[in-house]
C-alpha cells in the first residue's frame, strides 16, 4: 500500500469524526466544555503561617523560669501509744518533713522581678528559681495579690534575661498562642494553641477575673508560666484548666499581661496592690425601653446603688441609694458588674473622677474623690 493510499485510508475516518462531533456540539449545546469561575474559596485571602514558632521560643524561653518550694511540715511519730504518750509529756520535738510543689514563672524585668501564681508559693518556707540556663538561686517574696491568685518574687543574679510585653487587648480569638512552662517537672517545654475566648470571667477563681481562654495544653507545673504570641510577646501569665483532675483537656486559662503587671508595680511601690473604690454596692440592671427614649439616653444598663459605705467617696459626693450611675470618667458603666468594678478598682486612689447619675428623671454629674478598697471587700 502506497503512502498515498494509506492516508486516504485513515483521514477519511478522522474527518468523519470531526463532522460528528461537530454536528453533535451545534444541536446538543449543554455539552460544551465551560470555563468554571472562580468559587469564594478562590476569593479568600492568602493565610501564611511560619513552618516553625523556633523564633518566638528563642525569644521568650530564656524569661520562663522553673519555681520549686519547699514547706516544713510537722509529723508527729508513729510508734507505740505509750511511747507516744512519753514523748509527748516529755515535749520530745518532732520530726520533721519537706514538701514540695512545683510551677513557673516569667522574669518580667531585668531587675529580677518574676511573676507567678500564688497558689504555687502559698505558705512555702523556701523558694528556689532554676533558670533555663542552668542556674538556681533562692527568690524573695515581694508581695501578693490574693485576689487575681498573682505573686511577685524577686532573684538577684546577673544578665537576666527579661521577656518582651505584648499587648492582651490586641489578641483575637483564632491567634496562634505558645504555653511555655514545667508541666509535671519533666522541664521547660512549649505547646501550641490559639486563643479560644477573650475576658472571661465567673468561674470563681478570684475576684478579679478577665482571662484569656486557650486550648494550649495548661498542666500542673505550667501554672505561673508564660502565654506568648507568635512573636515570643507575653500576652497572659497561665494560671488554670478547667477540669476538676487537673489535666489539660483544651481549656486553659491566662491573667493578661497587662492586669499582672499593674499588680506587680503596685507590690513593688506599696507592698500590696491598691485599688480603688466608691464605697457602694450595687448591681447593674437594664434599663427600661422607654427609660431609655424619654431620657433620651445613650446606654442601655446603669448601675443601681443599693447600699453607701459611711463617710465613704459615694457618701461624699452625695450619691444616694436609688440612683442609677450609667458613666463613670464620661465611660459607660457597661452590662455586666465586672467591668463597673474593674472601670473603678483600676483608678488610683485620691484620684478626682466624675460620676454621671439617674436619679429618679434628673441627670445629674457629681465629683468623687476615690477612695481605697478593701482586700476582699465586696464594696465597688
Amino acid at each position: 500500500m502506497t503512502l498515498h493510499r494509506l492516508l486516504q485510508f485513515i483521514g477519511w475516518p478522522v474527518v468523519a469524526g470531526l463532522l460528528i462531533a461537530l454536528i453533535s456540539l451545534l444541536l446538543f449545546p449543554q455539552l460544551r466544555p465551560t470555563l468554571q469561575s472562580p468559587t469564594a474559596l478562590d476569593t479568600l485571602p492568602a493565610v501564611s503561617s511560619p513552618a516553625s514558632y523556633s523564633e518566638a521560643v528563642s525569644r521568650a524561653a530564656p524569661a520562663v523560669v522553673n519555681i520549686y518550694t519547699t514547706k516544713i511540715v510537722q509529723r508527729r511519730y508513729q510508734s507505740n501509744p505509750l511511747y507516744r504518750h512519753l514523748l509527748d509529756k516529755a515535749n520530745t520535738p518532732q520530726r520533721v518533713r519537706m514538701q514540695s510543689t512545683l510551677g513557673s514563672g516569667v522574669i518580667v524585668d531585668s531587675q529580677g522581678h518574676i511573676l507567678t501564681n500564688n497558689h504555687i508559693i502559698q505558705d512555702a518556707d523556701e523558694i528556689l528559681v532554676l533558670l533555663s540556663d542552668g542556674r538556681e538561686t533562692s527568690a524573695e517574696l515581694v508581695g501578693v495579690d490574693t485576689e487575681t491568685d498573682l505573686a511577685v518574687l524577686k532573684i538577684s543574679l546577673p544578665s537576666l534575661s527579661a521577656i518582651t510585653l505584648g499587648d492582651p487587648t490586641r489578641a483575637r480569638v483564632g491567634d496562634v498562642v505558645l504555653a511555655i512552662g514545667n508541666p509535671y517537672g519533666v522541664g521547660q517545654s512549649v505547646s501550641q494553641g490559639i486563643v479560644s475566648a477573650t475576658g472571661r470571667y465567673g468561674l470563681g477563681t478570684s475576684s478579679y477575673e478577665n482571662f484569656i481562654q486557650t486550648d494550649a495544653a495548661i498542666n500542673p507545673g505550667n501554672s505561673g508560666g508564660a502565654l506568648i504570641d507568635a512573636y515570643g510577646n507575653l500576652l497572659g501569665i497561665s494560671t488554670a484548666v478547667l477540669d476538676e483532675t487537673g489535666a489539660s483537656i483544651g481549656i486553659g486559662f491566662a491573667i493578661p499581661a497587662d492586669s499582672a503587671m499593674k499588680s506587680l508595680q503596685s507590690i513593688i511601690i506599696h507592698g500590696k496592690v491598691v485599688r480603688g473604690s466608691l464605697g457602694l454596692s450595687g448591681r447593674v440592671h437594664p434599663l427600661r425601653e422607654e427609660y431609655i427614649t424619654r431620657n433620651k439616653l445613650e446606654v442601655t444598663h446603669a448601675l443601681l446603688v443599693e447600699v453607701i459605705e459611711a463617710q465613704g467617696p459615694a457618701h461624699s459626693a452625695g450619691i444616694k441609694p436609688g440612683d442609677l450611675i450609667t458613666h463613670f470618667n464620661q465611660r459607660p458603666i457597661g452590662s455586666d458588674g465586672r467591668q463597673a468594678l474593674n472601670l473603678i478598682s483600676d483608678t488610683p486612689p485620691g484620684t478626682t473622677v466624675s460620676v454621671t447619675l439617674m436619679r429618679g428623671e434628673a441627670q445629674l454629674d457629681v465629683d468623687a474623690i476615690i477612695g481605697v478598697r478593701e482586700p476582699g471587700s465586696t464594696r465597688t
